[in-house]
């Protein structure tokens, strides 16, 4: 028996493998490779990056994929095997039966095997069946010359003196057992979803007393599309609907058909072998038919539909989210500069945090420049006086409320101060009061007041947005399509394999990350990383990578997954900078000694390193590819694959969506990007959104072909809806009219905006008395 266990499990391994092969674009060994490393507790990152000999060069897209698959397809295994095993235990299980279950390639497919075989609650077909009366309806099914009334009467009228009431009693029991008999047959089943997926209508209407509070729903109060090409974000956005009892759902199936016979009910009566036109036994049979589909099948399936299709949107609105989230965390850094940062607010100030060039808290103030104290010249002061004191290069502004006020204050005081000004930048503040009241900030900073620690938090997610931004619950970042709604462990799941991936990609510097940052470093759980901050804090910061294995239950197997990612500055060993794993660096020894130079003086050198031939150092452990990344990195050591660090320029004067027109042209920055397009802060406390239709001039099938989060784009406004708050961009070429210049005269004659919470003219101090005390602020240090 277990040789025929042995084999059995060979054979489906070699079927999950060739299924997750197909799908991936790979070969069945690869991924057999690779599952064979997932099983042992390596990591993808390092799978992708450190055993491509092993794997074929699978990368890190694949091996996600893959795992997920693998999990899958492992899962639907083992309910197929209990299916069975329930099955025959009741003794059921015939070889046709087997063969199915056996071949079956979803787990709907299984569980519609298993429907009839389901142990179940005491329902009217089984009640019917305790009656006696399951001869009488295999009898209809299999006689039809038969008139159901006369048999129903033969059946009872030697039971009861009510004839009447028990034939049609007994009628109704034999249509519950016929009704339960047809809506668990597996093939028709089948044919049903598969009819109605390509031919099925998706339609909302709004409930009469809701059209006025339920106006945001407005594009579903009368709304119907094809099932089958339904977008993820409209699916999400009709069940939010649904949710909040504004719309109503339903899937339609021919509702313009007016044949006597509908097309699913004719599925039905040929699967059964049921004619339409024929005797007394089928006209009662279609009735069957026609009742089965009205309470039980259309509901079922319909059930059935809506949640595939909540199952495809919700996939859809993940990969977006993950998109997004990859592209912030891999935005470009500002760099290691003294940075101050700032958290805009009106009544309770704009909180400030000075932070030196690793990120260490200098200094914290707060100005209170806005309503109701309007201290302008008292926070330009306090601003210069840090700005002085510290040494500051950079100024983060966070892009939350006042953001804009905040900005023109900082704006007006730079080109008071001497040479070399400092660089002002705004930055998104996503997370940041979510970080500010957790448990990581309390640790960080004990002693520091809350609001103190957003600013803190704004100002490092400048410096390093990557290192700033996973101390934050990814979901907090809020750059998805409607987070809330979808299945929030998928979510999670797909949104740490994000950070994951993408803090490796960086590297991780041992000596200054904080634990946060290192408990996403391949292999390492946040237990150990706390325990290497510990070890550093009390020994001192590691002079090599090898010290790692000091660490308190670090061993190596830990060691060889999360080495390569970690990187040591200056340290003794000139290749702890790289990426270059410890296990590999006798490669670069023999690379060194071909040059017949010192490490030190070879790395960077690209031109000598680029008339090497990689096969000369190829051996028994390390292939093609393993060679050939050494190179690469010794060209580059410690290279960052993030790109260079820029800002979008927010246009003078325009601070609110009141103060936006059509034909204006502007520049902002990429919050989100969804399957229906972009969205792009301009500075006016609401983005607007660039449809997918708007992106380019060319045709765009994916948002992410032409933009991403974080990059910087020049737009131009379409229509804006004050009501709704609702921003319409446009990435086009200019459509022929004429484009009003953000800023410009005729601009600048726009009434007052009265939700602007910046102090009226007369309250600001003269610009030449301030400008006067700055510079001799700054002459006295």
């Amino acid at each position: 028996m277990s040789s025929i266990a042995n084999r059995l499990n060979q054979t489906i391994r070699q079927t999950i493998l060739q299924t997750i092969a197909a799908e991936i674009g790979a070969q069945a060994r690869q991924v057999d490779a690779a599952v064979s490393l997932l099983d042992e507790g390596a990591t993808v990152p390092f799978i992708a990056r450190y055993r491509k000999e092993v794997t074929g060069g699978l990368d890190d897209t694949q091996l996600r994929k893959l795992e997920e698959r693998l999990g899958y397809l492992r899962e639907l295994e083992d309910r197929r095997e209990a299916v069975i095993d329930s099955i025959r235990s009741q003794g059921k299980l015939a070889d046709e039966l087997h063969a199915k279950l056996l071949a079956a390639t979803t787990k709907s497919e299984v569980e519609d095997l298993y429907l009839p075989y389901k142990p179940k609650r005491r329902s009217r077909a089984e009640i019917a069946r305790e009656r006696g009366l399951e001869p009488l309806a295999d009898c209809l099914l299999q006689d039809r010359k038969l008139i159901p009334i006369e048999a129903a009467a033969a059946f009872v009228q030697n039971e009861v003196t009510d004839v009447i009431t028990a034939v049609k009693g007994a009628l109704e029991g034999a249509r519950d057992i016929l009704m339960e008999r047809f809506s668990e047959d597996a093939a028709l089943l089948g044919k049903l979803r598969h009819y109605l997926r390509e031919r099925g209508l998706l339609r909302s209407r709004v409930f009469d007393d809701k059209k006025e509070s339920g106006a945001k729903f407005s594009d579903y109060f009368e709304h119907s599309e094809p099932w089958s090409k339904v977008a993820g974000h409209r699916a999400l956005a009709m069940m939010r609907g649904r949710n909040e009892d504004i719309l109503m759902l339903e899937i339609e199936i021919d509702a313009d058909d007016v044949a006597p016979v509908k097309p699913v009910e004719r599925m039905i009566a040929e699967t059964m072998a049921i004619r339409a036109d024929g005797g007394a036994a089928d006209a009662w049979l279609m009735d069957v038919v026609r009742w089965t589909w009205r309470v039980k099948l259309s509901t079922n399936i319909s059930v059935d539909l809506m949640m595939e299709l909540r199952q495809r949107a919700e996939a859809e609105a993940i990969q977006v989210f993950a998109d997004n989230l990859k592209d912030l965390l891999l935005a470009a850094p500002a760099g290691s500069r003294p940075t101050l940062g700032l958290d805009p607010g009106v009544r309770t100030g704009v909180k400030i945090a000075a932070i030196d060039g690793t990120g260490k808290v200098l200094d914290t103030s707060v100005i209170y420049p806005f309503q109701p104290r309007n201290d302008l010249r008292g926070s330009q002061a306090e601003l210069a006086r840090l700005i002085r004191k510290h040494g500051i290069e950079l100024i983060a502004i966070g892009n939350g409320t006042a953001s804009r006020e905040t900005e023109k204050l900082v704006a007006e005081l730079l080109p008071l101060l001497p040479e070399p000004r400092p660089r002002s930048v705004v930055v998104s503040e996503a997370g940041a009061s979510v970080y500010s009241a957790s448990e990581t900030a309390a640790n960080e900073f004990p002693n520091m007041d809350v609001t103190l620690r957003g600013a803190v938090s704004i100002a490092r997610r400048l410096q390093d947005p990557l290192a700033e931004l996973v101390k934050i619950d990814p979901k907090a970042i809020g750059v998805g399509q409607y987070q809330h709604d979808v299945d929030q462990y998928r979510l999670a799941k797909s949104l740490d394999a994000v950070v994951e991936d993408a803090v490796n990609a960086v590297g991780v510097d041992l000596n200054t990350a904080s634990a946060s940052l290192l408990s996403r470093v391949s292999g390492l759980s946040s237990n150990l990383a706390e325990a290497i901050v510990v070890h550093r804090n009390a020994s001192g910061a590691f002079k090599t990578r090898k010290q790692l294995l000091d660490v308190t239950r670090l061993g190596p197997k830990t060691f060889e997954q999360c080495a390569g990612f970690l990187r040591i500055r200056d340290g003794a060993e000139p290749l702890d900078a790289s990426s270059v794993h410890p296990e590999a660096y006798s490669v670069a020894s023999r690379i060194v000694r071909a040059c017949g130079r010192d490490l030190r003086s070879l790395m960077s050198d690209s031109a000598a390193l680029k008339k090497l031939d990689p096969r000369d150092f190829v051996d028994a452990r390390f292939g093609l590819p393993t060679v050939r990344d050494i190179l690469t990195e010794l060209e580059k050591p410690g290279r960052d694959p993030r790109p260079e660090f820029r800002t979008a320029t927010f246009a003078e004067g325009v601070n609110e969506v009141a103060d936006l027109k059509p034909g204006m042209m502007l520049e902002g920055t990429v919050t989100n990007v969804a399957a229906f397009g972009a969205f792009v802060d301009i500075g006016v406390h609401q983005d607007g959104l660039v449809h997918v239709s708007q992106l380019s001039d060319r045709f765009v099938k994916d948002p992410r072909d032409v933009v991403k989060a974080g990059q910087i784009v020049k737009v131009r406004v379409v229509d804006v809806d004050l009501k709704r708050q609702r921003i319409a961009l446009s990435m086009k070429k200019d459509d022929g009219s004429t484009p009003t210049v953000a800023g410009s005269r005729s601009d600048s004659t726009r009434a007052p905006d009265r939700r602007s919470t910046r102090p009226p003219a007369k309250t600001a101090a003269p610009v030449g008395s301030l400008g006067s005390a700055l510079a001799d602020a700054f002459k006295r240090k």
